[in-house]
């Protein structure tokens, strides 16, 4: 519950006595006042500085209370507004409330009386104003796209997702640029006991560290230049539910400590204040370093880094999955959209040093250079269609055996994908549920893949792919 000191009000009334009065009883309560004479001059006070609560007379010489609230609602201020109205007045009180005011009292007020309805006003600003932060922040949580694949690597993050997603335990995601870790972590979250709680996100990297400490933890109004109003910081905001911090091996060295701190006994404070809080928040951490090299380096404390890592996720990057593309970019480019063969085949023979998030953006810068929605490789950049066959085999396993030479440059996507198929057979001896394991297909798939290439036998005598 707030406490009045932490409550900004602003006292609108064209009597010197009550307000003098009023003025003297609530800052003894403690909380921090602002008096005002007319309308006027309430508007002055409001562009200096936010207040959580305004209480106003109804009849003043002038602007009237109303006219307050009108332009209180015109503007979309953050504050609640209490009306006081004499017996004569009422009705225009309750019409009132319907342009937004919290209450209205009947004048003469008790005064204990006028403390207790600002103290259920500010509350109710305080959880308006923190649900309105919370959607912001889960908004820009959102991922931009889903998990598609079928290859191996993807099959296995997808088996630990299940596993320890309902573990309370902290997660480390490891992976390169782009290979969607953000992602990962929301399915970590959907997959626990916490899925109806917030998952809210920080990235180290876009802040300073005064600026992470103070979106972490919060701060108190004045803790800082620019800090006029109080703020709760991340951790308070996904309290009973997940903190997914991004590129955590970025984090400065004091705020590693700090961030220990909350993991060891879950107690924390905001900037400027003394007052301890307590958070239950499960913390999944994700990084592009090698992180056991920046501690080796000593460029990140050990005992955090534990207590981040007992569990690890790695995240294959692209290249390792090439078998994955054309999936992936059917689902990026939707049902209204085709690509020409050889354009799929350069899409499938780059390195993607950007992952996931580069393919996306190909995708995109084709999708406005394109005409009739028909993607070819004129619209492709050259650093995709100059490049050389990917090392990775068809479906993103490492191949057993030197490529076939249908493996060249000219060779079509339909003809690597037909030797692959061949090559993984072989490999295997027919046994139709090992290739298509490494193929990174299903077995359904695999069986329209040799149906498509006429690889089927035609009877027990064939030599070349055996049940």
């Amino acid at each position: 519950m707030l406490a009045p000191t932490q409550i900004d009000l602003l006292l609108v009334d064209d009597s010197d006595e009550f307000r003098d009065v009023a003025v003297m009883f609530l800052e003894r309560r403690g909380f921090r006042v602002q008096p005002a004479s007319n309308v006027d001059e309430a508007l002055r006070s409001m562009q200096e500085r936010r207040f959580d609560v305004v209480v106003t007379d109804m009849m003043m010489p002038g602007l009237s209370g109303v006219d307050l609230l009108q332009r209180i609602k015109e503007h979309s201020l953050e504050c609640e507004t209490i009306l006081l109205t004499g017996h004569g007045t009422v009705e225009s009180a309750v019409q009132s409330m319907k342009l937004g005011a919290y209450d209205y009292l009947l004048k003469p007020v008790p005064l204990p009386d006028l403390e207790a309805v600002i103290m259920k006003a500010a509350e109710k600003g305080k959880l308006h104003q923190e649900n309105s932060r919370l959607k912001g922040v889960l908004k820009r949580s959102q991922p931009q796209w889903q998990m598609v694949g079928e290859s191996p690597a993807l099959r296995e993050v997808f088996r630990l997702i299940l596993r320890a997603g309902p573990s309370e335990k902290p997660i480390l995601i490891q992976g390169e640029s782009g290979t969607g870790k953000e992602l990962v972590a929301r399915a970590l979250h959907e997959h626990s006991p916490r899925a109806d709680k917030p998952l809210v996100t920080v990235n180290c990297t876009a802040l300073s560290e005064t600026l992470l400490e103070s979106e972490l933890f919060g701060h108190e109004k004045g803790a800082f230049t620019g800090a006029v109003v109080s703020k709760p910081g991340l951790f308070e905001l996904a309290d009973g539910g997940t903190l997914f911090i991004d590129e955590i091996g970025e984090m400065p060295a004091v705020m590693q400590s700090k961030l220990l701190r909350v993991l060891q006994d879950g107690s924390m404070r905001r900037v400027g204040s003394l007052q301890e809080r307590r958070v239950d928040v499960r913390i999944i951490s994700a990084t592009n370093r090698n992180m056991q090299q920046e501690v080796e380096a000593k460029h990140f404390r050990e005992d955090l880094y534990y207590r981040i890592n007992v569990l690890s996720l790695e995240l294959p990057p692209l290249r390792q999955r090439i078998g994955d593309i054309p999936l992936l970019v059917t689902h990026f480019l939707g049902q209204d959209w085709e690509i020409a063969k050889d354009a799929m085949q350069a899409l499938t023979r780059y390195q993607w040093p950007g992952n996931i998030r580069q393919l996306i953006n190909v995708l995109d810068r084709a999708k406005i250079l394109a005409e009739d929605q028909f993607i070819t490789t004129d619209e492709l950049p050259s650093v995709v269609l100059n490049a050389q066959p990917a090392s990775s085999s068809f479906c993103g396993t490492p191949a057993v055996s030197p490529a076939p030479t249908t493996h060249a440059t000219d060779a079509t996507l339909a003809e690597i994908e037909k030797a692959r198929v061949i090559d993984a057979m072989q490999q295997h001896h027919g046994n139709k549920s090992r290739a298509a394991v490494s193929l990174g297909i299903t077995r359904r798939s695999l069986y329209r893949l040799l149906e498509k290439y006429e690889l089927e036998p035609a009877g027990p005598a064939a030599s070349l792919l055996p049940e």
